[in-house]
């Protein structure tokens, strides 16, 4: 399976939160539904002209979000997810907005952030 992704080396962030990003914006599209297969970490890594501990972390990332289930050799495939409306979306999006702007005017930095994210999950 061919991914419709591409990383941007002028993008400030990371490649593997950019390939995080854009599987997101597929999967909660339905671009990618629930069940998909996707490529394995070596294939995507050639596909990408990417290290594959980079699509790993990726991997590992959606997997511990709730988006992938990874089955060892039978592969990742996107988990079942919710379909989220517009309107909800968006006010999701500001829900996150606020609480990192809040963490970030208490000091902390990304890892951090994420790390509670984690905890709270």
């Amino acid at each position: 399976m061919t991914l419709d992704v591409r990383i941007d080396p002028q993008d400030p962030h990371p490649p593997f939160d950019q390939l995080r990003r854009r599987l997101i914006e597929q999967i909660m599209e339905r671009r990618l539904p629930s069940g998909t297969k996707l490529p394995s970490v070596r294939a995507l890594a050639a596909e990408l002209g990417l290290a594959p501990n980079t699509v790993a972390r990726a991997y590992r990332e959606l997997e511990a979000e709730g988006y992938l289930i990874t089955r060892g050799r039978g592969g990742t495939t996107v988990a079942p997810v919710a379909a989220v409306d517009e309107g909800t979306r968006l006010r999701a999006s500001e829900l996150v907005q606020e609480y990192v702007s809040g963490m970030r005017a208490l000091g902390f930095g990304p890892e951090t952030i994420v790390g509670e994210v984690r905890r709270a999950l």
